[in-house]
């Protein structure tokens, strides 16, 4: 009923928006109400069917909280209050400092291989795993900077590509993690190892862009390839005698204990602070903490290698 009124007056309680194009009679003039947008708007795509929406939904949270209930979703997302035009203002918050880690933590192992570690002939890096590094990087950079856009404004074309983004990072993170933990060198057992799993992976993207965005059946597929490297990587933690295991032991306890507050789902605290939220948060430190642990990884295998020479 709420947005119904809108439709026809502009206006939810004293609240009306000035950029739809509402007749004082009723009958709507040069188009549609919802495509009458001015420029300053239209950015960020904020529309007016969408401000109807976000006005009700405020409105009937204050009535719910003058009742003392809690808070619901509404189109399944949370009331988040919008800052600045904003959709979820943590989310996007942490996710822009999760991108700035990555990047932070790629130079610095750029820097580490070719500035401060002896090169080849070639004036390549010894380290094995450099090239997988930087794919891991740009990946992980390009995740969270879509993370960062679909939190700002959720539309179709953000959701894909965040989504799939997420689950091409989850994907060659769980490649990277059986490659790292068998020592695999050998370009051509690489292909043999990655092969089957970027298949599926590639084949899963196309199927939430192209046939079905199935939340529940992605959910689970990136929790299994989540658990999947965690388990790779605790393993192979707990056999190995890596001077620097106890980071990798850190995030490995503290993605599986981050991975707890997607669990546990809770209404956003002062309208901003939800459990995904959070998660993100947790994310930050132990990204600082995982780039430490393949500087570390690069810095060790180096030197060994220039020892046995």
């Amino acid at each position: 009923s709420c947005l119904a009124e809108c439709e026809e007056t502009g206006c939810v309680g004293d609240q009306c928006f000035r950029h739809c194009n509402f007749p004082s009679d009723g009958v709507l003039v040069d188009g549609p109400w919802y495509m009458k947008e001015p420029l300053y708007l239209k950015w960020k795509q904020w529309e007016c069917e969408s401000d109807c929406r976000y006005a009700c939904m405020t409105d009937r949270e204050k009535e719910r909280e003058e009742r003392g209930e809690e808070p619901i979703k509404y189109h399944g997302k949370w009331p988040f209050k919008r800052v600045l035009g904003i959709q979820e203002p943590a989310s996007v918050a942490f996710s822009a400092l999760n991108l700035a880690m990555h990047l932070h933590g790629w130079l610095s192992f750029v820097n580490l291989l070719y500035y401060n570690l002896p090169l080849n002939q070639d004036k390549k890096a010894y380290y094995e795993f450099a090239s997988l590094c930087h794919v891991y990087a740009i990946l992980a950079m390009n995740s969270w900077f879509w993370s960062i856009v679909f939190h700002t404004r959720e539309v179709d074309l953000t959701e894909s590509l965040d989504y799939s983004s997420a689950v091409a990072l989850l994907g060659y993170s769980l490649i990277l993690s059986i490659l790292r933990s068998f020592n695999v060198r050998d370009e051509a057992a690489r292909v043999m190892v990655a092969a089957p799993f970027l298949a599926f992976f590639t084949t899963h993207i196309l199927y939430l862009n192209f046939y079905n965005l199935d939340y529940g059946w992605n959910v689970k597929v990136c929790a299994i390839m989540g658990v999947a490297q965690l388990l790779v990587w605790a393993i192979w933690a707990g056999v190995t005698r890596h001077p620097s295991r106890w980071k990798l032991w850190t995030v490995v306890f503290g993605s599986g204990l981050a991975m707890l507050l997607e669990i546990y789902d809770f209404p956003p605290h002062y309208g901003v602070f939800d459990a995904h939220s959070l998660w993100h948060g947790t994310t930050v430190p132990l990204t600082f903490l995982w780039w430490s642990f393949i500087r570390d990884d690069a810095e060790i295998r180096t030197l060994d290698f220039i020892k046995k020479i």
